[in-house]
């Protein structure tokens, strides 16, 4: 047993000059193959800052990073993705994932704490980090973005970089939820980038280098907020009151200073 775990152990992850070179190729070459069934149009790509800085997206749809990471690698950014770690494991995307250098995820561990590290490392450096603050595909009934998760917070409060908001709808007609891909025609996404957020006023609200559980929900809410309303711009439909909370199975209203 403790030989199977040292294997799986990964070696620190960090962008390198040969890293980009793998992932501008693979862009070049997926990009392509994405745009012959889907056909994406961006919105506010302007918004989108230089430097370092973290975007939160929805997820809804295994197709949705290359859809999210589009308008940014077209503009010259290499974004790096928090991922979940069984991702670097595998035959060829493993492989894939460890050379570009993005960042594992072990749910449920003390290396999570280690993984915003190294997202935090990579923002300070004046890269990019992507992060689904739902933490998983939603399950929305109706595709909304659910409740968020707090890592995006505890990142955008600990490096104080700009956090841009990105929704978009669209894609997951091609590779639904169950997985299985939707030949026969050329779909269309839309991809629509918010103005970056600002959290000042938290950062600093408590006194203390250490969000308390209340800020951190503050900002994550925010975000999610910031998401949703693009998102219900994108479709042209007001979204629900609250949002679905994947352990109770229901759509909970939001509650003002915290859950």
């Amino acid at each position: 047993m403790a030989s199977s775990s040292k294997k799986r152990q990964l070696p620190e992850l960090k962008p390198t000059k040969w890293g980009d070179i793998v992932y501008k190729v693979a862009g070049n070459i997926v990009r392509p193959l994405y745009n012959l069934v889907i056909d994406i149009e961006f919105r506010g790509q302007n918004k989108l800052p230089r430097g370092g800085f973290i975007v939160v997206a929805n997820h809804t749809s295994m197709v949705d990073p290359i859809t999210v990471a589009y308008p940014m690698f077209i503009k010259g950014a290499l974004p790096r993705f928090l991922a979940k770690e069984s991702l670097f494991h595998a035959p060829a995307l493993g492989w894939l994932m460890r050379t570009i250098a993005h960042v594992p995820v072990s749910r449920g561990s003390v290396d999570a704490r280690k993984s915003l590290e190294t997202a935090q490392n990579i923002v300070d450096a004046g890269g990019s980090i992507i992060i689904y603050p739902e933490g998983t595909l939603t399950t929305d009934p109706d595709g909304w973005p659910m409740s968020g998760r707090t890592g995006a917070a505890r990142l955008a409060l600990a490096t104080g970089a700009p956090v841009v908001p990105i929704a978009h709808w669209g894609d997951h007609e091609f590779l639904p939820y169950s997985g299985k891909p939707v030949f026969g025609k050329r779909h269309r996404a839309v991809v629509s980038i918010g103005d970056p957020l600002d959290f000042s006023d938290l950062v600093d609200k408590n006194g203390s280098s250490k969000p308390t559980r209340a800020q951190l929900m503050e900002v994550t809410d925010r975000m999610m907020d910031s998401v949703t309303e693009l998102l219900a711009d994108i479709r042209g439909e007001e979204a629900p009151t609250g949002r679905w909370n994947p352990s109770t199975g229901v759509r909970e209203p939001r509650i003002e200073g915290g859950r």
